[in-house]
């Protein structure tokens, strides 16, 4: 389970000149606001985002072949190129004419299509292992631009920790990470796309509102070390949620026992399917894991909130060096 920190991770392998094995951690917003739609198609958005600690499990081999072979544990995870994992893997191939390839094994835990940035966790993790084992000379910049080109989540992944992300969600400034948060997760069995949830998005749907309050709350958190609950559980905002509830009103329900469990906050994740509930200290979600009234299919993780110190510790203590390029707490997209 995801209650404590990572320890666990510690005693695995970590990287040799052939072998690597990385963990790939979800996301939850602390707030979505939709600003509107773009020339070019997209909304734009304004979110703030946080790295959490369930998480994926991505292990890699190089192979003589050229070859790219992606296994998963979960026979309904395409494993073709419809995975990012693949995707960006050959977009490497290509872009730095690697002769070399690779064997590749997803332990799959985040659930798909539930808002939780999985897959481009997934995709973000890949290029920075696949950098290091294939010995591409990559700059920052060169791995930045090929995570934008991945999907708008994807750079996030390679700072971590909470983070602004503006545009189209792949403009990200890193910000100063808060306090330790016990949180439980529930992804409901219903889904939700995430092209349906921009496209049921209408016009009177989108904020008049900006991320300045969750904004302020993290800052106060930030410089007052101590239990006193700041008003972040009270700036919790999703414009989806008034879409995402009324097309599958089993998602509302899942907030709504969170709530009724003793959440101090509950929020949608992205644009769903799972939902976050914000909890006191580890007993208040160990309780809360118990007394949840499940309906069939929910999958329950309690989990806590990922510093970028702690990320990039997971992450570049593996061998990563390009993972200490993104570690400012300034502009890393654009």
């Amino acid at each position: 389970m995801f209650v404590g920190r990572l320890d666990s991770l510690e005693s695995r392998p970590r990287v040799n000149q052939t072998f690597l094995s990385l963990p790939s951690f979800a996301k939850i917003n602390w707030s979505l606001r939709i600003l509107g739609k773009r020339p070019d198609g997209y909304h734009e958005v304004r979110t703030v985002l946080q790295t959490i600690s369930l998480h994926d499990d991505l292990h890699f081999e190089v192979s003589g072949d050229g070859a790219v072979a992606l296994s998963c544990d979960q026979p309904d995870i395409p494993t073709d190129a419809q995975n990012l994992i693949v995707r960006t893997a050959q977009l490497l191939k290509q872009s730095y004419a690697v002769d070399k390839g690779a064997r590749i094994l997803l332990e799959k835990r985040i659930p798909t299509r539930a808002g939780l940035g999985g897959a481009s966790s997934n995709a973000a993790v890949s290029l920075l292992a696949l950098a290091h084992l294939w010995q591409i000379s990559a700059t920052p910049q060169e791995l930045l631009e090929i995570a934008t080109s991945l999907g708008a989540d994807v750079p996030f992944f390679l700072s971590g920790g909470c983070a602004l992300a503006t545009g189209i969600g792949a403009a990200i400034s890193s910000l100063t990470d808060s306090e330790l948060r016990h949180l439980v997760v529930i992804t409901p069995k219903a889904t939700v796309a995430t092209a349906e949830a921009y496209a049921t998005v209408s016009s009177s749907a989108l904020t008049t509102m900006n991320t300045d309050p969750i904004l302020s709350s993290l800052h106060q958190e930030a410089n007052f070390r101590g239990s006193v609950p700041w008003p972040l559980y009270d700036n919790l905002s999703n414009d989806f949620e008034s879409v995402i509830f009324d097309i599958e009103p089993e998602i509302r329900r899942a907030k709504e026992a969170l709530l009724q469990a003793g959440a101090l906050g509950a929020l949608l994740a992205g644009s769903g399917s799972s939902v976050f509930g914000i909890f006191a200290d580890q007993e208040a979600q160990r309780r809360a894991i118990t007394e949840i009234k499940r309906e069939a299919g929910w999958r329950i993780f309690p989990c806590v909130t990922l510093s970028r110190n702690e990320y990039h510790r997971e992450i570049a203590s593996r061998g990563i060096s390009f993972l200490r390029s993104f570690n400012s707490e300034s502009d890393i997209g654009a």
